[in-house]
């Protein structure tokens, strides 16, 4: 009995704790609840009262713990090495200082400089690369990562200290005649020529860089410019417009094509008086015109903008993205819903949209899909598409030559990780045997496929390679090899430098001539390998093996090359007798991976000579128009293969676009 009634009370003090407990964590949830009902007050307080330039708040209140000092870091950015010093205190990053990096100017280093100012506002490593400059964003984050690490901080926590926006779900009303989406070359000129015809413009740009690709490219293609005709040379118009028309099988607008080269010389003229002056090159007889310093490039822009569109009572707005068009009852395009970097969504109503979003090469699905391209994106990372989507949506057309691409030059896969290991000039030396016609060529299964001249032309190069396969392979011999270390590119007898970008060889320009021996060449060779970006075998079977080729194949195909080198004489392309270059009797053999570069889509919309978008019964949809990349389709078949048209089109379609749009938003067409 005793012990019974003992068991009782000892339920009954369990239970009683048991119950005590229970109201403890009630009344704890209850305080929790009314604190998080002042930090959330407090936090809407702070959000009305904090200026738009702020990136936002952290939702996460953890305390990090660092070992203090300052810590030495790299990663690798897009166009090489991001080297950071990373100050900590007790408790928190106190300064982010880039030591060196080779970012692109005006695109990737200010999106460093982005990047470092949220990492050190936020406390936090959740921070959204800057649109446009992904690679870069990653390469800083990485080395801030790494920077943690050795201050023995929680990268984890870091990473979890998500950012807010701090105007999310905030709405705001804005009005135009006409708005831009876009602010690249073609946006830019659109929004310049609609402001001075006496609109009032928006221009509204996702980055923080104003100049979209122009920032990147070499020079443009304008027709007959004073600049050509005062050096001499002239084009012949209707023969220019024949053959274009001709050599893109008649599946083209010829009126767009005509418009274009006998407007285009104009646009010289019109952006020299702007303050973007461009320099005449007569190249082989074509016109091209070098653009500004890279350096100057965005500032001239932005001051364009600022003399016609600001001044006419318009604003540019960065780092706001286009989401969405808006439509009335009649479907007529009547402005744009955009989200601001902070959050805000703005509902901009216009009489005029001009789509310029540069197309969606950065997209590898949809190029895949639209084109079966695998290769490179070597323009923008911003170009996603977004813009084509929006206008198809409200029943733009969706070309039947939708999927074509800028493929325009080749790049070998090792370049990059070669850089991080040898000078630039050494790093080069795969890229360089991929442009030179001495060495054989072969697909992916082994097979050759083209006369190796190709690769004299960058268009030609590209889309001979891209026809089969998502990249092709480079075969070197050690016996060239010992030749390219002995008495450089001359010693396999290469017919002239590599025609590679001056971008890529302008840090060793110094050292870019046929003579100049490429020292430890199978060093280099043998690095390439080891990093994966290429193969070896020492013998043909073990290199077709090694690179995944079928062997028989590829053995057969070497075998037909090595006759054609004895006799001079290429049965299977026709390959001149002077490119066909002995490889020697014995190993090893390398097998460089070479890919190929796509510069943009072309196309997406169809327009007509106002740039009025077309509907799917070739119909202008009222209010919408589209200048630049995304309307360049009327000019090609599938692919580009103009040399300086794209970005010479893109001023010039700006130029005359924003005119119409302007026209049509004050009634004047």
């Amino acid at each position: 009995m005793k012990r019974k009634k003992w068991n009782k009370l000892i339920v009954l003090a369990v239970c009683l704790s048991l119950f005590m407990l229970l109201l403890a964590g009630c009344k704890q949830k209850k305080e929790d609840q009314d604190t998080a009902k002042v930090n959330t007050n407090s936090m809407e307080t702070s959000t009305e009262n904090t200026t738009s330039g702020n990136s936002g708040s952290t939702d996460s209140t953890i305390t990090q713990k660092y070992k203090a000092g300052t810590y030495k870091a790299e990663a690798q950015g897009k166009d090489g090495l991001i080297k950071v010093e990373v100050t900590f205190s007790e408790t928190e990053i106190t300064d982010i200082k880039i030591l060196s990096q080779t970012e692109t100017e005006g695109l990737g280093d200010d999106a460093l400089n982005a990047i470092k100012g949220k990492v050190l506002e936020g406390q936090t490593l959740a921070v959204d690369a800057v649109s446009g400059a992904t690679e870069s964003s990653n390469g800083l984050l990485a080395a801030i990562e790494d920077a943690v690490k050795q201050a023995n901080g929680d990268v984890d926590a870091l990473k979890s200290n998500k950012v807010t926006k701090e105007n999310e779900g905030k709405v705001e009303k804005m009005n135009a005649d006409v708005v831009v989406i876009g602010a690249g070359a073609s946006g830019v000129s659109a929004a310049v020529t609609a402001a001075d015809k006496g609109a009032k413009v928006i221009i509204i740009e996702k980055t923080a860089v104003i100049g979209g690709a122009s920032n990147l490219s070499w020079a443009g293609k304008f027709y007959n410019s004073s600049a050509a005709l005062e050096n001499g040379v002239k084009v012949e118009v209707e023969k220019e417009i024949a053959n274009w028309i001709v050599n893109n099988h008649w599946r083209v607008d010829a009126a767009a094509i005509r418009q274009y080269v006998t407007k285009s010389g104009e646009t010289y003229d019109w952006l020299a008086d702007k303050g973007y002056q461009t320099t005449f090159m007569n190249f082989g007889g074509e016109q091209l015109h070098l653009l500004p310093p890279y350096e100057d490039r965005q500032k001239l822009l932005k001051n364009m903008l600022s003399e016609s569109v600001v001044k006419g009572g318009g604003e540019v707005l960065t780092e706001t993205t286009g989401k969405k068009l808006l439509t009335n009852d009649s479907g007529d395009v009547v402005g744009v819903s955009a989200e601001k970097a902070d959050g805000t969504t703005l509902e901009i109503t216009a009489k005029s949209v001009v789509m310029a979003t540069g197309g969606y090469a950065a997209n590898a699905e949809m190029v895949k899909e639209l084109f079966g391209f695998e290769g490179v994106n070597g323009g923008l990372g911003q170009n996603i598409g977004e813009g084509l989507k929006m206008a198809w949506a409200v029943g733009a057309k969706v070309p039947d030559n939708v999927g074509g691409q800028m493929l325009h030059q080749t790049l070998a896969r090792a370049t990059a990780d070669l850089k991080k290991q040898f000078d630039s000039f050494k790093a080069s030396y795969p890229l360089m045997t991929a442009y030179l016609p001495n060495f054989m060529n072969v697909g992916p299964s082994g097979a050759r496929f083209r006369d190796e001249a190709a690769t004299l032309t960058a268009v030609a190069a590209a889309n001979t390679s891209a026809f089969n396969g998502p990249y092709h392979l480079v075969i070197v011999s050690k016996s060239q090899l010992d030749l390219l270390a002995k008495k450089g590119m001359s010693g396999v007898k290469a017919p002239q430098l590599p025609g590679m970008p001056p971008e890529f060889y302008a840090d060793f320009k110094d050292q870019f001539t046929l003579d100049n021996p490429w020292t430890d060449a199978q060093e280099v060779f043998e690095s390439m390998v080891k990093n994966g970006d290429g193969y070896k075998g020492d013998t043909i079977e073990e290199l077709a093996k090694n690179a995944g080729m079928d062997v028989e194949t590829f053995k057969e195909e070497y075998n037909n090359y090595m006759e054609a080198v004895k006799t001079g004489v290429d049965t299977e392309f026709g390959k001149n007798a002077d490119y066909l270059f002995p490889m020697g009797e014995e190993g090893p053999y390398y097998a460089v991976i070479a890919e190929i570069n796509n510069l943009g889509s072309v196309g997406g919309l169809l327009v007509n000579t106002d740039f009025k978008v077309l509907d799917d019964k070739r119909v202008p949809i009222k209010g919408l128009f589209a200048v630049g990349l995304e309307s360049e389709g009327v000019l090609f078949n599938d692919t580009y293969v103009g040399n300086g048209v794209g970005i010479g089109y893109s001023f010039t379609s700006g130029r005359l676009g924003g005119g119409s749009a302007a026209d049509y938003s004050l009634d004047k067409k």
